[in-house]
């Protein structure tokens, strides 16, 4: 039909089965249809087949011819020209007679109408019996010796037995109207893949009609022909055979489109092209590819049959269309064969691998490897190609083990009073995987330890249960424990295993006595006493009892802590006995209670001791007067202007505090004549003048103040009173507070006229040292300041001469034979030649330098104490200021003159370089002479 899909496939055959690509069937069916009929002949799909040399089917089945007007409500009327042959309402084609003796192919005419102002709708049918072969040695092609149904009649195409014409143009209705007829359109061409030639090997003639009358070249375009892959497809231009050069391939490309052209000799369109379909035949040359060479599944221990394991896949690159695709799974192997050899099977078509027995046992086996094969043509080992690859299943654990003690009875022992220590290791057995949960164990007390003193905990590593103490045991409560205790995993048991076969193990806990320390009953312990109990005051007894009653010790008592040293216990009953006054306002009391500490020892061994606290509530007595506060105030010097407000302090608590009683004392007279109180609150009072006018000053005011204690304390207070002037907002002025301090006008005037003579020497002390700063900086030097070598001097370490001052006499440098000529020399400046060694001063005096522009004061003065040196003898010699020691190795300077005065050439320190070029300018006949 013209409307079928392309890739459908037709069944044809009951005995056998074969498949067929519906692209051929629907090229042939769109061959013999026109604008709006379609034909469908299953004597033309057998010559197809013979063609195609494809199989034959073995049931020769009727076929139907189908006309569509394109008008879907109309129906369609059917008559057929030989009697021997009817034509149902649906198209379908029955025999009215036997048939089975027909030797050579019946061909009629079939009539379709629709209605009768409709044009008639006419077509050639062809029937052969099944196995009908032409009588020639050419294949037979779908459209040779077949007719073709017009508008008025019928037009017979003369083909040639394997030559493909192209079609006529036009054709002529009865009704002289001209219509455009469609082309034909070619059956495809099958070429198979993998062909061993030889090439290039024909594959169709193509030819025109009017090559009788002019010379026509043909040409192919397409893919494949000149359009890559260029050349795999050639044609004769002048026979318009077409060729296949190489061999194809189906899994490259399955099929080509090609269109062949005629032209004549000037390149002028002869024909319109026509398109040319070949479709690659797949051939069985791949082998199925399995997607991993290794698969990996699993399931559970105890999976029963039918389980779904795991999926393998294998692909074929042939056509999965046809047998050379269709891929088959079947296990080649099992390793191990426990509990049997085929405890897995495969489905054929899907890959799916699943159980088929029961017994998979993780603590026997634990993974199964699995071969597959895979082979195409569905299966047939003897014809498809064949791949194997592996499956590994790894058995999953399941909680069918339960885990189990290995012993009826564990004991251990714990010390009493000792928490978070392991008194006791609980092993255990279990077969399932370790650390999973369905190895881990879980233990549980659930008998002989109602206080909860006990807990066990699993070991992460061994799986084994740790007895651990978390509640202190006493060994005079308990000597020992009875515990029975029950373990199972996290994961609960499996469905088939019972939960009776929980193991259960009895635990023997026994108690180890140990010296416990005394403790106090009451701790801390708290009394009550009024403040002031006077020392040797038996206040409690503070006893503590010994735990250990199996135990025959002795509690000694010890004072531990007592900040205020107030109290004493007796070392044998815990007697507490006052040694000083207690006193509420002491600062180591907090809050009203003081508290010490004290220590009960006994004499076990080792020996243990406890502590216990005492708090003495101390209640108040009023034993503290009250304190005026403030102790200071300033009060203007006139009344009313800004009274003091005055209250009391009292160091005890209610009710020995206020209210308060403010008074001014009788004696002196003068202080109620002056000052007056007035009362605010009980707790507060105002003081202030009482005469219009006070001269300022500092007054001590007594104020007498009364507290509301039984009996009630009093306590006479002074509070300093400045009294000064005061500005208009009632503060006293700068001057009024100084004066009311008790400085007078002429004290504040000399402290004034002290400070400023004391600024004024500052002052020109300072102006002095600049001055004398000055005139130290402006003092000429013996030289010009652009002859000044002070910042020249370079300094190399050498000692000795040059090369040229090697002549010099050094024995002057020498330490003499004698020195009583230096010892009886005078004091002052010496010429020697030799190491000094009287105690007085070896250096010439000379007065202290107070700048560097001194120097030439300084050579100057040398100078003069060396010409008028009456001991000097007639040759300059070298003046000693410092003793280096002896055996110098520096050459004698004796040839330069000391004196100022006498003519020497130096000249010749010129030549001496840069380095005496300075001394050179100062004392040679230079060019700044």
């Amino acid at each position: 039909h013209r409307r079928a899909k392309v890739g459908t496939k037709l069944y044809v055959g009951r005995s056998t089965k074969f498949f067929y690509d519906a692209n051929v069937v629907i090229q042939y069916l769109l061959s013999c249809c026109d604008t709006s009929i379609c034909v469908s002949s299953y004597a033309g799909f057998l010559a197809l087949l013979r063609y195609l040399n494809f199989p034959m089917p073995s049931l020769f089945l009727s076929f139907t011819v189908k006309f569509d007007t394109c008008r879907e409500d109309e129906v369609v009327g059917f008559e057929s020209s030989d009697p021997s042959f009817n034509v149902r309402m649906d198209g379908s084609i029955y025999t009215e007679r036997d048939v089975s003796n027909l030797s050579e192919p019946v061909q009629f005419m079939v009539t379709a109408r629709s209605s009768p102002d409709m044009p008639i709708w006419e077509t050639t049918v062809k029937l052969a019996l099944a196995g009908y072969s032409p009588p020639t040695s050419q294949p037979l092609v779908p459209f040779g010796r077949l007719w073709h149904g017009g508008w008025d009649g019928v037009h017979k195409v003369n083909q040639e037995l394997g030559i493909i014409t192209f079609p006529q143009k036009q054709l002529t209705g009865s009704s002289g109207l001209r219509r455009q007829k469609r082309d034909w359109v070619i059956p495809p061409i099958n070429v198979p893949e993998n062909s061993r030639g030889p090439f290039p090997q024909m594959l169709v003639s193509i030819r025109s009609d009017q090559d009788r009358q002019i010379q026509i070249r043909y040409s192919i375009t397409g893919v494949g022909a000149d359009q890559p892959p260029n050349e795999v497809f050639s044609i004769d231009p002048v026979a318009g055979k077409m060729f296949v050069t190489k061999p194809l391939d189906r899994e490259e490309r399955s099929s080509y489109h090609l269109r062949a052209h005629a032209v004549d000799m000037n390149g002028n369109k002869v024909e319109n092209p026509i398109d040319l379909y070949i479709y690659v035949i797949d051939m069985n040359d791949n082998r199925p590819e399995f997607r991993n060479q290794v698969y990996n599944g699993s399931v559970a221990e105890g999976a029963k049959p039918g389980t779904y394991v795991m999926k393998v896949t294998a692909n074929d690159a042939d056509d999965d269309t046809t047998a050379n695709g269709m891929v088959r799974y079947r296990i080649l192997s099992q390793s191990p064969h426990s509990p049997i050899p085929n405890m897995f099977t495969i489905n054929s078509e899907t890959g799916d691998i699943v159980t088929v027995a029961a017994g998979l046992d993780r603590e026997k086996v634990s993974q199964y490897t699995i071969i597959i094969q895979a082979t195409d043509m569905e299966g047939n080992l003897n014809f498809g190609l064949s791949n194997t690859a592996t499956a590994i299943i790894s058995v999953t654990d399941t909680n069918d083990n339960p885990p189990e003690l290995t012993a009826r009875t564990f004991s251990g022992e714990v010390p009493e009073n000792r928490v978070n220590i392991v008194v006791a290791n609980l092993t255990v057995i279990d077969r399932d995987q370790p650390h999973t949960q369905n190895w881990n164990a879980v233990y549980r007390i659930i008998n002989g330890d109602p206080s909860g003193h006990f807990t066990i905990h699993t070991d992460p590593v061994s799986n084994d249960g740790m007895v651990t103490v978390v509640k202190p045991v006493d060994y005079e409560m308990n000597r020992a424990f009875m515990l029975t205790v029950l373990v199972s995993n996290q994961a609960p048991l499996s469905d088939t295993t019972q939960s009776s076969q929980q193991s259960t193990a009895g635990v023997t806990i026994s108690v180890v006595d140990v010296n416990e320390p005394p403790f106090f009953p009451s701790n801390p312990k708290l009394i009550r006493f009024e403040e002031g109990v006077p020392a040797g005051t038996t206040l409690t007894t503070f006893a503590a009892n010994d735990p250990d009653r199996f135990m025959q010790q002795i509690v000694r008592y010890s004072k531990l802590a007592d900040p205020a040293n107030w109290l004493n216990i007796n070392a044998t009953n815990g007697q507490i006995i006052t040694t000083a006054m207690l006193n509420r306002e002491s600062p180591f009391v907090k809050n009203n209670i003081y508290e010490a500490t004290f220590l009960a020892a006994d004499n076990g061994s080792p020996p243990a001791s406890g502590t216990g606290t005492l708090q003495i509530y101390l209640i108040d007595v009023n034993d503290n007067a009250p304190e005026l506060v403030p102790k200071e105030a300033q009060v203007c010097e006139r009344i009313n202007s800004n009274p003091i407000n005055i209250t009391a302090a009292d160091a005890d608590v209610d009710p020995n505090v206020g209210p308060f009683v403010f008074e001014l004392p009788a004696f002196p007279s003068s202080v109620r004549r002056n000052w007056t109180i007035s009362r605010l609150n009980g707790d507060y009072a105002q003081l202030s003048l009482r005469i219009q006018y006070l001269e300022s000053g500092v007054y001590d005011v007594p104020v007498i103040v009364t507290d509301s204690g039984n009996p009630p304390l009093s306590n006479r207070s002074v509070i300093k009173v400045k009294v000064c002037p005061c500005d208009e907002n009632g503060d006293c002025t700068t001057i009024g507070a100084v004066a009311a301090a008790g400085l007078g006008t002429g004290a504040i005037i000399a402290i004034l006229i002290c400070i400023i003579i004391l600024l004024t020497m500052v002052l020109l002390f300072v102006v002095w040292m600049k001055r004398r700063e000055k005139e130290r900086q402006t003092k000429q030097l013996l030289i010009d300041p652009e002859d000044d070598v002070r910042d020249n001097i370079l300094k190399y370490d050498e000692e000795g001469g040059g090369e040229e001052d090697q002549d010099y006499d050094l024995s002057q440098l020498q330490q003499p034979e004698s020195l009583d000529h230096i010892i009886s020399k005078p004091p002052g400046v010496r010429r020697v030649d030799e190491r000094p060694v009287v105690s007085e001063s070896q250096y010439p005096i000379r007065p202290v330098v107070p700048h560097p522009g001194d120097i030439g004061d300084f050579i100057n003065e040398g100078l003069r104490a060396a010409d008028n040196d009456p001991t000097a003898p007639p040759y300059d010699s070298l003046l000693v200021f410092d003793y280096e020691g002896s055996g110098s190795t520096a050459g004698s300077v004796s040839s330069l003159d000391s004196s100022s005065t006498g003519d020497q050439d130096y000249d010749y320190l010129n030549d001496w370089g840069p380095r005496f070029k300075k001394l050179a300018d100062m004392y040679g006949g230079g060019d700044d002479d």
